[in-house]
This record gives structure tokens, sequence and C-alpha cells, in this order.
């Protein structure tokens, strides 16, 4: 999997993660650089579903739990009010750091 990164832009933290879209979920990876988030698919979903999420475009990051027992979803509100929800471990600090990348 390549990423093309911006001018002096750098990756922060990479991790696994599932898309939840509608009612897919897309196996894939976040990652979080100095100046964006993106998401790549990856197993046939490559560039299908990813995603290029720039900082001012993102109203609010909250937290849900996917299934029962299960408290590792992220949910992050865009300005258009669309809602771009993950499923990943560590979503604490994932959280923490693209709350404070905005």
């Amino acid at each position: 999997m390549k990423i093309d990164l911006k001018a002096n832009e750098m990756v922060v933290k990479a991790t696994d993660s599932n898309h939840l879209s509608g009612a897919e979920k897309i196996k894939g990876k976040l990652i979080i650089t100095n100046q964006r988030i993106y998401f790549k698919g990856v197993n046939g979903h490559t560039g299908m579903y990813d995603l290029e999420i720039e900082p001012k475009s993102i109203r609010d990051v909250l937290f849900f739990s996917p299934g029962f027992l299960q408290n590792n979803g992220l949910n992050l509100v865009t300005t258009e009010g669309e809602e771009l929800k993950f499923t990943l471990k560590q979503r604490n600090n994932w959280g923490q750091m693209i709350a404070n990348l905005c």
C-alpha cells in the first residue's frame, strides 16, 4: 500500500481498521499524518473506498460501540454532516490525536 504524501507531510501513526459504510465493512488502514487523515482499503477494496480527510472538515470526533462489549468505534462527523465510522484498537488515543490535529 502506498499513499502520496504532500510536501512536508509525514506519517504520525497508522493502524489496521475497518470503515463502516452503510451495511458494508471495508478492511483497510487508517493513517494520520501531521496534515491530514487517510483511509486506504485493502483486499479487493483498494482505491474504491479510499478517503482523504482534511482536519478543517472535521466537526466532531465521537466514540461509539459497534457491538456488545466492543468499545472500539471512532466516528468522525464532517462539517457537511457526513459520518465516517471506523473500528480500530486504541480508539481513545486516536480520537485525541485527531482532535489535536483539528
